[in-house]
């Protein structure tokens, strides 16, 4: 029996380009609305304590240390030794994320290694 590639299905394919969207989405808010914005940056340094500067301070710490391009590549290399559909949306999730929040080396890598993933064999099925 030939064994084929690793393929989602119509469903998973919907949820992930769902999920993509939904993450790269997010850190573009984060990054033009929250981060960005000096008024934002002046009003949490003076001491706000809303959620929005709690996030910003969180997200900043995160992407300093680039915990979203470790994830992202993390991810990847998982989906590229055993293809998944869970490990291939959080893949896509974090590199989506990486690219946009400052860690742009290791988002382009695991976007690199997702791509070849999908050239790996799937799981068999009976």
């Amino acid at each position: 029996m030939p064994r084929t590639t690793f393929t989602p299905g119509p469903r998973a394919m919907n949820w992930l380009i769902f999920l993509t969207m939904a993450a790269t989405g997010w850190a573009l808010y984060v990054r033009y609305m929250v981060i960005e914005p000096s008024v934002v940056g002046l009003a949490c340094d003076a001491g706000l304590t809303t959620f929005l500067c709690r996030m910003r301070a969180i997200v900043i710490l995160l992407f300093g240390w680039s915990v979203f391009g470790g994830l992202a590549l993390a991810a990847a290399v998982i989906q590229l030794l055993r293809p998944s559909v869970p490990m291939l949306a959080a893949g896509l999730a974090f590199s989506g994320i990486s690219l946009v929040l400052y860690n742009n080396l290791a988002g382009a890598v695991a976007a690199m290694l997702l791509i070849l993933s999908l050239a790996r064999p799937g799981r068999v099925t009976a």
